[in-house]
């Protein structure tokens, strides 16, 4: 077999980084303190290429790229909420969707995330598994045709959309992804295949990837604590209180061996982002030691 670093080296893949290690855009008490400054000079520090957004980064275009250039980082994605599966959201998701398309073409991205938020139980201080939304039939046809619609812009604008299955959301279970990915166009909607929450959702994400590997259009790495997902499933907590404890962390921590996952990655000739990422409390978790314990990881296994 030929090695991998021949098949996901550095004329293939790109490695990023989400801003998730350094605070949290989805509970900003989880901060330390950290600014955009020292964040994106630290991502560079470890070793990455680029990163995700997030709500410290100078909201102007130019400002943004001047010191993401001066860093040499790249925009892996932003990230886009849609809002299909609930009433009267249909033109808000798609006007909000095409504000943000705009935003990162200035940029010089050219991948757009998106993830269902609508009812979603991830933001709510409650039973993330027992309140998430179940979709009906008429949910999933405004889901899946408004994805549609979204990727058809992204492609007219030359971008790729890729969609993110979430803790807490409509498309959180395998089988879940297994419908979204049946019920769209290959061709236009592709899978952000992020490998902690499928493993925090009972998925096997290795299974996930060998199962959707022509599909796949981003990556996600973030690794699991299995005891932290147990305490979850066995006490009801919130997904805040799950990242306040740790479930997630990098690769090269917590239970996932991204070895085979990679292999299947490459022997499907991926190209794109490959970004690390873990929603981690900064104040236990120091964001540059995690980073760099990523990267280095990602070099042993990838080679490079």
């Amino acid at each position: 077999m030929t090695a991998i670093v021949d098949r996901l080296g550095p004329d293939r893949v790109k490695l990023g980084v989400c801003c998730t290690l350094w605070w949290n855009d989805d509970f900003p008490t989880i901060d330390a303190g950290i600014s955009f400054g020292q964040a994106v000079s630290e991502m560079a520090l470890a070793g990455f290429q680029g990163c995700s957004l997030g709500h410290k980064y100078p909201s102007d275009a130019a400002t943004l790229k001047a010191a993401l250039d001066l860093r040499e980082l790249s925009v892996s994605e932003p990230w886009t909420s849609t809002y299909f599966t609930i009433g009267k959201m249909r033109q808000k998701t798609i006007a909000a969707f095409e504000q943000t398309l705009a935003h990162i073409k200035a940029l010089g991205g050219t991948e757009l995330v998106v993830a269902e938020f609508g009812a979603s139980s991830h933001l709510l201080p409650v039973d993330v598994f027992a309140n998430r939304p179940v979709l009906t039939d008429a949910q999933w046809d405004d889901l899946t045709s408004g994805l549609q619609e979204l990727a058809k812009i992204a492609v007219s604008a030359g971008m790729k959309l890729s969609y993110h299955h979430h803790m807490g959301t409509g498309v959180m279970s395998g089988a879940d992804v297994d419908r979204l990915l049946a019920s769209t166009d290959p061709d236009l909607v592709h899978l952000l295949l992020d490998t902690g929450h499928a493993a925090f959702a009972g998925d096997d994400p290795l299974e996930m990837a060998r199962a959707h590997a022509d599909r796949i259009g981003h990556v996600h790495l973030k690794s699991v604590r299995p005891e932290i997902v147990r305490r979850v499933r066995a006490e009801g907590l919130s997904f805040q209180e799950a990242v306040e404890l740790g479930v997630f962390t990098v690769p090269g921590d917590g239970a996932i061996d991204f070895r085979p996952i990679l292999e299947v990655l490459a022997d499907a000739g991926y190209r794109g982002w490959l970004v690390v990422e873990a929603e981690q409390d900064p104040n236990q978790a120091v964001p540059l030691e995690y980073a760099k314990k990523a990267r280095a990881y990602l070099a042993d296994v990838l080679g490079w």
